[in-house]
């Protein structure tokens, strides 16, 4: 690989950084990682990363690209006990999107199969972090804060950060050819730009006021017959469930609200929750499951996007990297992915040499945050209870969606290739060619002729949608919801 300089700094040792830190191993005599927490040493969660407690999925391209990235990993989660799918048979990946369960009613297999792994966030991150930390010329750099970033006289180009010692107290600087700013929804970039006399990103975003609550339990062998379970919120009913093996018998329970509406607080509520979302089945393996953890709350207030790659100018030797450009509502499970995803972008427009660094790389990733943004964003819109402008485009594309979704309850090549394109695997462009579509309506007037009724939630197949709306007893009937505060 060309060398573009002695040394390149990373700020937060995030997936995002993590990831970004073995791209620009290639490109610089050093790395240096700098982290206010002290890491640790084996795969438990961190206070740095409080969603690292909360239920966690990545997508099957994020996986792709940290094999790529570092050989064999994938085999590496798979020895260590993480659970893995083939893509074939959809029993074991029980999903119900927008109320409906993809894949149910096909005895066939998808024709389409990909491999999916479901390592917890936790282990996840420390096997990635195991690798970069081995690594020669990489140097992580725990237990300190960042105080702000230097520059060249003319403020044309970043030339470092201040930092300061958590444990000492003792400040001192970094020089650098390129500072990457990976610390997550939390950065501070936009206020170092302004305070450069480049001013703040605009910023896209749509207020969901997601909460949710999650437990790590460990379930017995065979007590569930899938790797993953999730019902997903649909109009009339702000409200989800999920559980996801994980690695050695262990797995994340999960429920969550949208719009407002406050989720359980305690083991007890979260199973009475859920009796509204999964089957009897589902609920007796959770009630048996043993908490490993207590339960854990995780609030997002939305899906933000800070549009770097609108800025008129920005300063050279200085790039942002995951979360710190865009989060999405976790629920769809796109963020490690999109930064696995910036990560190659980086190292495509590294290739290239540093002539214009920070505008190729905030335009080329742009296209690919799009993608996820549409997708984070048309599915949140979909729901009436959540406020935001709905162009006819997005109304038109939501209404069609629709019908994908109707046809993958039935057809195991529609469902297959919709994981495909949410596995961000393949465009959305997929889903529009003639003989998918085609493929979608014949599923669907198939569909009418044979009067099936449209399925149940994941975990209990067969319920009709209206059985599964949470109606306003109901609500009251649930001492966890609140009416939603009516300010958006």
């Amino acid at each position: 690989m060309r060398q573009l300089g002695e040394r390149a700094v990373v700020l937060g040792a995030s997936m995002a950084g993590l990831l970004a830190a073995r791209v620009l191993a290639d490109f610089y005599q050093a790395v240096t990682v700098v982290e206010r927490d002290v890491l640790p040493t084996d795969p438990v969660n961190r206070r740095g990363v409080p969603q690292g407690r909360m239920i966690h999925a990545v997508q099957t391209r994020g996986l792709q690209i940290m094999d790529e990235l570092f050989a064999g990993l994938a085999h590496e989660l798979e020895a260590g006990g993480a659970a893995t799918w083939d893509g074939r048979d959809f029993s074991k990946f029980r999903v119900s999107v927008g109320g409906y369960r993809l894949g149910q009613l096909t005895s066939l297999p998808n024709p389409q199969p990909m491999s999916v792994a479901f390592p917890s966030r936790r282990f996840l991150e420390w096997s990635v972090r195991h690798r970069v930390q081995a690594i020669p010329n990489v140097t992580i750099l725990e237990g300190h804060d960042l105080r702000g970033l230097t520059a060249n006289a003319d403020r044309d180009r970043v030339t470092g950060v201040r930092m300061v010692s958590r444990g000492s107290g003792i400040e001192g600087t970094l020089t650098a050819d390129l500072v990457v700013d990976a610390t997550g929804r939390g950065s501070r970039t936009p206020i170092f730009l302004e305070e450069l006399g480049y001013g703040r990103p605009p910023q896209d975003e749509l207020m969901v006021h997601l909460a949710y609550a999650c437990q790590l339990v460990r379930i017995a062998p065979g007590a569930l017959d899938a790797h993953m379970i999730a019902v997903t919120p649909e109009p009339g009913r702000p409200t989800m469930f999920g559980v996801i093996g994980y690695e050695n018998n262990t797995g994340m329970f999960a429920v969550g609200t949208m719009a407002g509406l406050q989720p359980p607080s305690t083991r007890a509520e979260m199973l009475e929750f859920a009796a509204d979302l999964a089957s009897p089945q589902v609920l007796k393996a959770l009630r048996e499951a043993e908490p490993l953890e207590d339960v854990g709350h995780y609030r997002v207030p939305s899906n933000r996007w800070r549009r770097y790659d609108k800025m008129r100018r920005t300063p050279d030797g200085l790039l942002v990297i995951g979360d710190a450009i865009c989060s999405f509502n976790p629920i769809y499970g796109q963020g490690m992915t999109v930064s696995a995803i910036e990560a190659s972008v980086l190292r495509d427009c590294l290739g290239g040499g540093e002539r214009n660094l920070p505008r190729r790389f905030f335009r080329a990733s742009s296209k690919h945050v799009r993608v996820a943004w549409q997708t984070a964003v048309g599915s949140d819109l979909a729901l009436p209870e959540v406020a935001g402008r709905r162009p006819f485009s997005m109304r038109i594309t939501n209404a069609y969606l629709r019908r994908v979704l109707m046809a993958s309850e039935a057809d195991a090549a529609v469902a297959g290739q919709f994981f495909r394109v949410i596995g961000m695997i393949d465009s959305p462009v997929h889903l529009m060619r003639p003989g998918f579509v085609l493929r979608v309506a014949r599923a669907n007037r198939r569909r009418k002729t044979d009067g099936l009724p449209s399925c149940g939630a994941a975990g209990s197949p067969g319920t009709s949608n209206q059985t599964r709306v949470l109606t306003d007893t109901q609500t009251l009937r649930h001492t966890a919801l609140r009416k939603p505060d009516p300010t958006p």
